[in-house]
This record gives structure tokens, C-alpha cells and sequence, in this order.
């Protein structure tokens, strides 16, 4: 007992000396910062090739905007691309012209959106904990900076955001600006209300807290609105309407619940506000659908909006528990603590909520962004697992809060009363039931683990897909670490160490990501994205000028990409006959076209030896070249 209360004595000391100088403070955090930004999001960030079948898309279409010049219409071979708004594609484009057209350029816009996201997440929190103790007189930095440390880890330390920060597509973008948005929306909310005189407070709180109202009747709101506003902005220009609908939705809901809506609605300065996120967002849309007319408005807003709402597309369907799934893993393994998160909040206590300062609604906020999220996306009939990436930030401030419990001072711990804070003390038996869960849950992911290869599906592009996972021995270094986790863990819980289990849980996905995760990464890419890589280089050596390209029996739009060629997609030996025919009977030239196809399919098109030219075959593809002159052989009857 004597030993851990020397070692938390030490810890407070050495938090003391943090707080006493703000300069190491600031050295601290950003160290922090980028130790865990590099490791989640910057780490062999651009060494794994693009991953089809979407990234390429993306990729392409951002290529072809710089080639071009054209900023305004998206294009992927040769054909407009409608899916999503134009800043992912400005984005990736600005990136090639800085750092060339490579896989680091493609990732790298998500990769500062999540890391950005992580450094506000991070001083949101300080600033939180920074007002509390404001308002209670005191000064805690332990508990400030461990909160926000942990807060900043669990944001960037989650598979959901990891994934999406390393891949190049318009998901991390929007979910940047859109959780971005939301905290500059509550740090202005929260200004306004901290302008009255609430006592003085630590040295380092003020440093944080400090601010200047604007005045009563100024045209424009502070500037947390006014970042509000922009943010939005980028988030219509990232994925359209959702962009506003979902921030909208959760700052009525939030305003109704705590009964301010019409008195903040004035203070935003919305009609402002509103004409900031036009200004920012219409003229780009305004010059597409100029370009581009009904066929962008009934691509964009009907198809990949509406009906994405009302019903299923491309066969994205699931049943309504799919993101109670989606979050529990997404968000693993820090998930299991989510329910004692929210219901320590006591949310349903209205009265409660409403008679605290503005600033100390921030749990209630955290919890209606989660559930607002949560549920629209439920209603929504078309179910993707990145749909419910912008509730991730709101994730990790909630288990974040939790967990701030645990970090109070030694020598402030006696002194607070507990009316001071917004929520009251956890009872330990709710914790202890979500410890053991916590257990439980890392007991069966390493079950799991080391049964996946019974838990997979087939690759059609990786022969003998499950005996190589096998071999590699990844499945068992992954179950090994998370059974470890979990026997410590319960034996955290049994000598009732609370403050530590998180940290275990921390630790052992960085475990898991540095030495499982990425090893996969480089397996599977290896494995099914390589051989499309080295084909591609085949393609550039060896197409004749105007030299058709045509892809059967599958789409690999990284093939775009890295030939940089336009490639005609057929879906059936038979239609890539008829089509070698057609081209056949134009006297074309060259009198030849290069066929990329699945062996499968490419052993169902018959040809004899002397009816083509292999020129590479690379894991499951072949690449041959056929010959019009061939056209009068009878296997092919193409004559």
C-alpha cells in the first residue's frame, strides 16, 4: 500500500511541475501528440499499396484532377465520378503536387484529418477539466493531463479510426470536419456561458480558460461559431448534405434537452452562419451542376444520398443490430466500457443537467453526438461500417470521462464535494461488473483469433488463403496477447488497481497493431494487391499506342491508377469474345488488344495456345495478348 501511494505521490509531483510550467506543459502534450498520431496514422502510412476496390477510385479521380486541371468535375476512366463532393479529391490533387502521385499523397489528407481531430479532442479535454477546476477553486493536473492524454489514445487508438485514417477515401475527411465542428460548436457554447465571474482559479487553468466574450449585440459570434461554420463547410464539401444534417441535428437535439435553443440560436449569429456555410460550400456545387446539369443533381443527391437513406444500395443491407457490431469492434476493446460511461451520466436527470454551468454539459453533449449518430444511421436502410465513424470521437471522450474518476490527486482528493461535479462517484460494483466484462470480451477475441482461419472467408485472389494466414503465425501471436491482456486485467481487477485497466487495454492494442495489424497489412497486400501492381508495370512496357485494355471477370480500378491506362470492364468470356470480334471487324489499329483476366475466366474463353501471347501471369491473373489476326480461329469464333 505504501509503495502505490509513493508512486501516485510522484506522478503528482511530477504533473505539479507540468502545471507550474507551461512551456513543459505545451513540450509534454505535443510530444504526446505526435508519439500517438505517428504510431495510429503516420507509421508505413504510404508503403501498403492501394487496396481495391474503392481507394483507387478516389485515387484516380484526384490524379486525373491534377493532370487535367478540370477541379471542378471528378473523372475516373473516363467516365464522371458523382459519389462524393470535390475536398477529398483537392485534397489528394494538392498532395501529388507536393509530394508526387504516390500512396503516401493518396492518404495522406485522412491521415491529418484524424491526427487533427486527435489535437482537438486533446485540448477540449484540458479545457474541460481546466474549467472544473476553475469552478471548484483547485487545481488537479493530473487528473487534467491524464484524462486528456487517455482521451487523445482512445481517439486515435481504436480499429474504426485507424482503418479510415489510413485509407484514402472522403470517410476521415468528413468525419474531421464533422467532429470537429461539434466541439468548436460546445467550446463556443461554453465561452458564452463562462463569462461571468466564477472565482479564481489555478494558474494553469486560466492559461486555458481565459477568453473574451464578444460583445452582446456584435455581428459576428466568437470564433469557436465561426470555426463551426467553416467546419461544416469542408464537411458538405467531404459528403454532401450529411455534412450539415447530422452536426444540425445534434446541436437541436442537445439545445432542446438543456432548453437554450432559442437563446443560443441568436448568440450563434445563425443567419451569419448560414451564409458562411453557403459561401464556402454552393459554388462548387453550383459550377458542377452547371458543367454537369441533371445528370450530377439525380447521381449525387438522388441515388448516392436519398436513396442511400430509403433504401438498399449496391447490397449494403444488415440487419438493425449491425452497428451495436460495428461499434463494439470498432471501438474494441475499449467498447465494453461504453454502457457505464453513458449511464454514469444519468442523462435522464433533465433538471439536473439544465441547473449546471454550460461548460460542465459536456459528458450530456458527448452522449447525445453518440446516440444522434448511432440512431440515423440505424433508421438508414443502406448499412456501411464508416457510416458510424463520426461517433468515434464521441466515443472516446465518454470512456474518457469515465476513466477521469480514477486520476484525482492525492492532495485534492479529500477536498472536492461531490455536488461540485456533474456526475456523481461510480459504484464499485458497476465497475467491477464492466471490468470482468472487459475480461470476458478479451477472452473471446483471442478464442477467436486463434480460430480465424475458420472465422474467414475465401479470397479468389489469394490461393490457399487460410493455410498461408496459418503459416505466417499471426493468429497465434494475436491470441497469445490478448489472453495475456485479459489475465492481466482481472488481476488488476482482483487487487482493485482500476486506474491501470485501461492503460493494459491501451497497451495491448498498440501491441496488437505493431506486431499483428500491420504484419497482415503487408501479407495481404503482398498477396492480392501486389501481383496487380507488377501487371500494371507489365501493361506500361508493353501496350502498343491506342492499344485497348480490357478487364474480365472482375474490376480492379488500381489497375487505373497505376497504368494510368483506361480500361474497359467485361463481365463474361462470352462478352469479351463478342467485343474482340467488333473491334475485329473496325480494321482497328494496332490489330491486337491486351486482356487482363482471372485464370478462371481466361481458361473459359477456350483460346488455343496460337490465338494469343502470354505476356505475365502474377498470382490469380493472367495478362495475354490477343491478336485480330487470330479472328479466323474456330475456338475463338470471333470470325
Amino acid at each position: 500500500m505504501s509503495m502505490k501511494l509513493s508512486v501516485k505521490h510522484t506522478v503528482d509531483q511530477w504533473f505539479n511541475k507540468i502545471a507550474k510550467n507551461p512551456a513543459l506543459g505545451r513540450t509534454v502534450s505535443i510530444l504526446w501528440l505526435i508519439v500517438i498520431g505517428w504510431i495510429a496514422f503516420g507509421w508505413n502510412l504510404g508503403n501498403i499499396g492501394l487496396i481495391d476496390e474503392t481507394e483507387p477510385l478516389f485515387a484516380e479521380a484526384s490524379r486525373q484532377m491534377f493532370v487535367t486541371g478540370d477541379w471542378i468535375t471528378p473523372f475516373f476512366n473516363g467516365d464522371t465520378r458523382f459519389d462524393k463532393p470535390a475536398l477529398i479529391y483537392w485534397c489528394q490533387a494538392i498532395a501529388y503536387a507536393i509530394i508526387g502521385v504516390n500512396e503516401w499523397a493518396v492518404r495522406l489528407p485522412s491521415a491529418i484529418a484524424a491526427f487533427a481531430l486527435v489535437c482537438l479532442v486533446f485540448y477540449t479535454i484540458q479545457w474541460y477539466f481546466a474549467k472544473q477546476d476553475e469552478l471548484e477553486q483547485v487545481s488537479r493536473p493530473t487528473r487534467r493531463y491524464l484524462t486528456s492524454f487517455i482521451a487523445a489514445a482512445l481517439m486515435a487508438l481504436n480499429p474504426e479510426t485507424i482503418i479510415w485514417a489510413r485509407t484514402g477515401v472522403s470517410d476521415m475527411l468528413l468525419t474531421g470536419c464533422m467532429a470537429s465542428a461539434l466541439l468548436c460548436f460546445f467550446l463556443g457554447y461554453a465561452e458564452k456561458g463562462g463569462s461571468r465571474e466564477q472565482g479564481a482559479g489555478s494558474r494553469g487553468a486560466k492559461l486555458i480558460t481565459n477568453a473574451p466574450s464578444p460583445m452582446p449585440h456584435a455581428l459576428f459570434p466568437n470564433k469557436w461559431y465561426i470555426a463551426c461554420y467553416v467546419l461544416i463547410a469542408g464537411a458538405i464539401l467531404s459528403k454532401g448534405p450529411v455534412g450539415i444534417v447530422l452536426p444540425g441535428l445534434i446541436v437541436a437535439v442537445f439545445l432542446l434537452y438543456v432548453g437554450k435553443f432559442r437563446e443560443v440560436l441568436r448568440e450563434m449569429r445563425l443567419l451569419v452562419g448560414v451564409l458562411i456555410i453557403l459561401g464556402l460550400s454552393v459554388p462548387w456545387f453550383a459550377l458542377v451542376i452547371w458543367r454537369n446539369g441533371w445528370n450530377y443533381i439525380n447521381a449525387f443527391f438522388g441515388y448516392h444520398n436519398l436513396e442511400r437513406f430509403t433504401e438498399v444500395v449496391n447490397g449494403h443491407s444488415a440487419p438493425w443490430y449491425f452497428y451495436f457490431l460495428v461499434v463494439l469492434l470498432g471501438f474494441a476493446p475499449y467498447s465494453v466500457y461504453l454502457p457505464l460511461s453513458i449511464i454514469r451520466l444519468k442523462f435522464w436527470q433533465r433538471s439536473h443537467w439544465r441547473s449546471l454551468e454550460r461548460f460542465q454539459q459536456f459528458g450530456l453533449f458527448a452522449w447525445l453526438w453518440f446516440a444522434s449518430i448511432f440512431g440515423f444511421f440505424t433508421v438508414a436502410v443502406t448499412k456501411l461500417p464508416s457510416y458510424v465513424l463520426p461517433l468515434m470521437p464521441a466515443a472516446a471522450i465518454l470512456v474518457a470521462l469515465l476513466w477521469s474518476d480514477f486520476f484525482q490527486d492525492t492532495e485534492a482528493r479529500q477536498t472536492i464535494p461531490v455536488s461540485s461535479s456533474p456526475t456523481p462517484p461510480i459504484s464499485p460494483s458497476f465497475l467491477r461488473v464492466s471490468g470482468w466484462v472487459n475480461v470476458v470480451f478479451l477472452s473471446v477475441l483471442s478464442i477467436a483469433l486463434f480460430n480465424i482461419t475458420h472465422i474467414l472467408g475465401t479470397d479468389p485472389a489469394i490461393s490457399n488463403f487460410h493455410e498461408q494466414i496459418q503459416r505466417t503465425g499471426l493468429p497465434v501471436i494475436a491470441g497469445v496477447m490478448w489472453l495475456v491482456c485479459a489475465v492481466l486485467v482481472a488481476a488488476l481487477l482482483l487487487n482493485r488497481q482500476w486506474n491501470q485497466v485501461i492503460a493494459i487495454n491501451l497497451i495491448g492494442f498498440v501491441a496488437f497493431l505493431n506486431f499483428v495489424l500491420t504484419p497482415a497489412s503487408f501479407f495481404i497486400d503482398r498477396e492480392r494487391q501486389l501481383p496487380l501492381r507488377e501487371l500494371s508495370a507489365v501493361i506500361l512496357e508493353a501496350k502498343e499506342p491506342n492499344e485497348e485494355l480490357i478487364m474480365l471477370g472482375f474490376k480492379k480500378p488500381s489497375v487505373v491508377f497505376y497504368s494510368h491506362i483506361h480500361v474497359n470492364y467485361l463481365g463474361l468470356p462470352q462478352e469479351a469474345i463478342d467485343h474482340i470480334k467488333n473491334q475485329a471487324a473496325k480494321g482497328l489499329k494496332p490489330a491486337s488488344v491486351l486482356l487482363l483476366a482471372e485464370q478462371k475466366k481466361f481458361l473459359q474463353m477456350d483460346l488455343q495456345p496460337d490465338d494469343y501471347k502470354n505476356l505475365s501471369t502474377k498470382g490469380a491473373y493472367n495478362l495475354v495478348r490477343v491478336p485480330f489476326k487470330k479472328k479466323k480461329s474456330e475456338k475463338m469464333d470471333i470470325s
